[in-house]
């Protein structure tokens, strides 16, 4: 009798255990899934969570669940990425990214980006009672007195603290040891002579070599700001392996076959910002500023640039070089996105990686613009599928997260977001956000 009652209360711990074993925090039931593999969509999937992380993925769960959504007619995708996020009010800011289904963003220096400032951001975002994206980063920017960006962006750029100015290439190797005792992703490198006249001079090729070695040396990266083919000609010289703008790059394959020859060689990955064009041309499509109005996220404070007449002057002068490039009068978004995607069709299919990042900037806005970012490339012919795996996968591994961001896999942390409409038929979908969930937590969305 003994025995049987051990027996029997041997059963009821295993019971007992198996139950908590089997229980979830969170299932997302009956949904149409987009892993960002670049697989095809799997129909009427379940997602079992637990500890933040994606433990389950099957048609049918058994298992018990703290809280269940029947997701039946939706569409589940990644959480987004941005990788080119600059930010002067980030807990403002994030709250916005998080409305939009960006999780996780790669901030690329600022006039604010001290130590401080950065550990205040990371720490910001590894919390999850109030919205914020996960927070990558780079250094603070390298350049010269007088060059990009302070030349061009007026802030509290303070030599050694915001702002790496470089006198000579000796106190490059002693720089990256120091940036590289905190938790940067690599060095932001500020090759480009300015995205706008007066030109200055670019950063000379010894200190872009120099810093690059020294990148190497200490197991990180170089990630590098270029506005043109030369500019990113002088970084394939070096090696570097990323850039963090395509958008002033024009690559003709007939043409450029020194360029391209490098380009294959070292095989950078880039970050693509095709919105800092767009985003020049706000004032000019009252369309484009309603659309923005309409989404009830934006202070009315965004909007008084449209107005202003020195803002429309750079939106006319930013058109009439399109009209030269072009060479017509009725220049469409579509043209100046085309042209952009072509090229980085070709490059893309021959294993070039991109990574989708928006600038944060003049109506570059925080979150809403990443989705725009899509759009451009949906209008430029690129497939959904490999548009969602730029915003996803692609900015994961680039992160060097790829083990657990990125992707909806077993093992994974549970960032997703989940869509009212297949963003599969237009991208546009990924606007039509139901619920955005970080580590496994569902997410409070702006009231709009």
């Amino acid at each position: 009798m003994r025995h049987l009652s051990f027996l029997v209360l041997v059963f009821c711990l295993a019971a007992c255990n198996s139950s908590k074993l089997d229980q979830l925090s969170l299932v997302i039931s009956n949904v149409n899934l987009i892993d960002g593999t670049g697989m095809p969509m799997k129909a009427n999937v379940s997602i079992g969570i637990r500890d933040g992380k994606i433990v389950v993925i099957d048609s049918v769960l058994n298992h018990n669940a703290e809280r269940e959504i029947d997701a039946s007619g939706k569409y589940l995708i990644p959480g987004l990425f941005d990788c080119h996020v600059h930010t002067t009010d980030f807990k403002s800011d994030f709250s916005k990214y998080v409305h939009y289904g960006i999780t996780s963003v790669f901030i690329t220096g600022g006039s604010l980006c001290t130590n401080q400032y950065y550990a205040s951001m990371r720490s910001f975002g590894n919390q999850d009672t109030l919205p914020a994206p996960i927070v990558f980063h780079t250094s603070q920017h390298f350049t010269l007195e007088g060059r990009h960006p302070l030349k061009t962006y007026k802030g509290n750029w303070e030599d050694g603290k915001s702002v790496f100015l470089l006198k000579d290439t000796l106190q490059i190797e002693n720089l990256i040891k120091e940036v590289t005792r905190y938790p940067i992703v690599g060095i932001k490198l500020t090759i480009e002579d300015g995205p706008h006249p007066p030109w200055v001079e670019r950063m000379p090729q010894a200190f872009i070599n120099k810093v690059q070695k020294e990148a190497m040396n200490n197991d990180t990266e170089v990630f590098a700001h270029v506005s043109d083919n030369m500019e990113l000609e002088m970084a394939m010289d070096a090696g570097i392996q990323n850039i963090v703008h395509w958008t002033g790059i024009d690559i003709d394959f007939q043409r450029d076959t020194v360029l391209l020859e490098k380009l294959y060689q070292v095989r950078p990955s880039f970050i693509t910002t095709l919105m800092i064009d767009k985003g020049f041309l706000y004032p000019l499509y009252p369309e484009w500023v309603a659309d923005l109005r309409h989404e009830n996220v934006f202070d009315e404070a965004y909007f008084e640039n449209v107005n202003k007449p020195e803002f429309l002057a750079r939106a006319n002068e930013n058109m009439g070089f399109w009209r030269d490039y072009f060479q017509k009068d009725d220049v469409q978004l579509e043209d100046i996105a085309r042209f952009q995607v072509d090229d980085i069709k070709v490059l893309y299919k021959s294993g070039i990686q991109f990574a989708l990042g928006t600038d944060t900037g003049f109506f570059v806005m925080p979150g809403y613009s990443l989705h725009e970012e899509m759009q451009l490339f949906e209008l430029g012919g690129m497939d959904q599928l490999d548009i969602i795996k730029m915003a996803t996968s692609n900015a994961a591994e680039m992160m060097h997260a790829q083990d657990s961001l990125g992707t909806i896999e077993i093992g994974k942390i549970a960032n997703m977001v989940l869509l009212d409409r297949n963003p599969l038929k237009e991208i546009r979908n990924t606007l039509a956000i139901n619920t955005v969930i970080k580590r496994g937590k569902v997410q409070k969305r702006i009231e709009k």
